[in-house]
């Protein structure tokens, strides 16, 4: 698996230079087997280059990731780890504990999930560092990196949640889709509880049949922070003020609730009817602006003051620059195979090779593929989501079905692909080709329990 991993690495260039190769590509296709010429294709990719409304999408996933990031750095969550640490002794108990916490957080948010996981890896390993404890720190490494094989199936989703939301990009070909079809579906929430009591176990599994692979001197030290006393002057004290921050996270929040109160008591019910405040109420409320807010929020009231809440996103929005880049040029390809007519020409291949039945599954190793190239849920749903959306309209397969394979497709082989590992590697500073040999075998088992979900639910 050593190998497998040393050769993914020699072969991959960056996610960038995949981007621009894909683009290229896509540009040679649609000339040869479209119906558009040199200058056609070239405004199509200039006009999605620039379309308000994608961009719209790359500042919402953007945001998402740094929110994310920025709350997972808070006091609470440190305070959080500290203790949990505590229980990791073996690498079995170690391996459980960091992969279950890793996939619960990734559900809510991918960004929280990736660096709740790093950061716990890393105090594991620092922990058994001081304590002389048996660790197998690449195995607790892939446990903190798990959760981008279930994120877009949870609350941060990018094409689940992009097409709850009214006016997206594919609204005339699909409509609107409410999560309570996707994300909230019967099938999205027995398959992420397989997950999540089938993935901690095999690390547990892992964890036990592992030798000793604890290299202490590789382990980072954190330094011991030394609060530095900085004159703090006039309106200045606003930005330092843990109780404004507090103040104005609470008033937002109780504005949240309230609106939510409002629209339910607009249905001018006689009684409490719980299904349709979930239903007709609440979850149409989740979109990728509402999952911002709630972050938002969340970051006010655990930041200390706004200050600090500004220093994480400092530090966060180093992450973003893939997505920033990135996303433009994944709008371009779509807009070059809308224009050129590939979507229809690849639709029509697709269902010529599946039926009703086996369409969803063609959809997840498609999107596995797909994601190896383009390591972003986002960027993959802007390229793939017009071409398996007009497959099933074609084979009258369900729209939120054929989404949900894409999101399931899209985040296993993230186990395969390193690119969202880079934050976890500068944190724990485990090699990546020491960390795949496990996240391998989670890209099996999650295959499996994916693929056979989507095949007879």
């Amino acid at each position: 698996m050593k190998r497998l991993g040393a050769f993914i690495q020699w072969i991959l260039p960056s996610p960038f230079t995949i981007a621009i190769i894909l683009s290229a590509i896509t540009f040679v296709l649609a000339l040869s087997f479209g119906n558009s010429n040199v200058l056609g294709l070239f405004n199509s990719w200039k006009g999605a280059l620039g379309n308000s409304s994608y961009l719209a999408f790359a500042f919402q996933m953007m945001l998402m990731l740094v929110l994310g990031h920025a709350l997972a750095m808070t006091e609470t969550v440190d305070k959080l780890l500290n203790r949990l640490s505590g229980y990791c002794r073996t690498s079995a108990k170690a391996a459980f504990l960091v992969s279950l916490v890793t996939l619960l957080t990734s559900l809510f948010n991918w960004g929280l999930g990736l660096i709740v996981g790093a950061l716990f890896a890393k105090k594991v390993g620092e922990l058994s560092n001081r304590n002389g404890w048996n660790i197998n720190y690449p195995l607790v490494g892939a446990a903190g990196y798990c959760g981008l094989m279930i994120w877009h199936g949870g609350l941060s989703g990018s094409a689940p949640l992009k097409i709850a939301e009214e006016g997206h990009y594919l609204q005339d070909m699909m409509g609107v889709i409410p999560i309570s079809e996707t994300l909230f579906s019967p099938l999205n929430i027995i398959t992420n509880l397989v997950v999540l009591l089938v993935v901690p176990l095999t690390f547990y599994l892992l964890g036990k049949r592992s030798q000793f692979a604890l290299a202490s001197k590789s382990i980072p030290l954190t330094a011991e922070k030394k609060d530095v006393a900085i004159p703090i002057n006039g309106a200045q004290k606003l930005d330092h003020s843990p109780l404004f921050s507090k103040i104005l996270g609470i008033l937002i929040m109780l504005a949240i609730v309230w609106g939510i109160a409002w629209e339910y008591m607009s249905l001018d019910l006689k009684d409490f009817n719980l299904y349709q405040f979930v239903f007709e109420v609440f979850l149409p409320q989740f979109n990728p602006n509402f999952i911002n807010l709630l972050l938002l929020v969340l970051c006010f009231l655990f930041h200390k003051s706004f200050n600090g809440f500004l220093e994480a996103c400092t530090t966060a929005i180093k992450g973003s620059v893939g997505i920033l880049i990135q996303f433009p040029l994944y709008f371009g390809i779509m807009g070059i195979m809308k224009s050129s007519g590939l979507v229809e020409i690849l639709s029509h291949n697709l269902v010529s090779i599946a039926n009703e039945q086996t369409f969803p599954l063609f959809t997840f190793f498609s999107a596995g593929i797909v994601n190896i190239f383009v390591p972003s849920g986002g960027g993959q749903w802007a390229v793939q989501g017009p071409i398996v959306i007009e497959a099933a309209k074609q084979l009258n397969v369900g729209i939120p079905k054929t989404v949900m394979a894409l999101a399931y497709g899209d985040q296993i082989t993230n186990m395969l692909q390193p690119f969202w590992a880079l934050p976890l590697l500068g944190i724990t500073k485990i090699k990546a080709q020491n960390l795949l040999p496990y996240t391998l075998v989670i890209l099996g088992i999650g295959s499996l329990i994916y693929g056979s979900f989507l095949l007879f639910f």
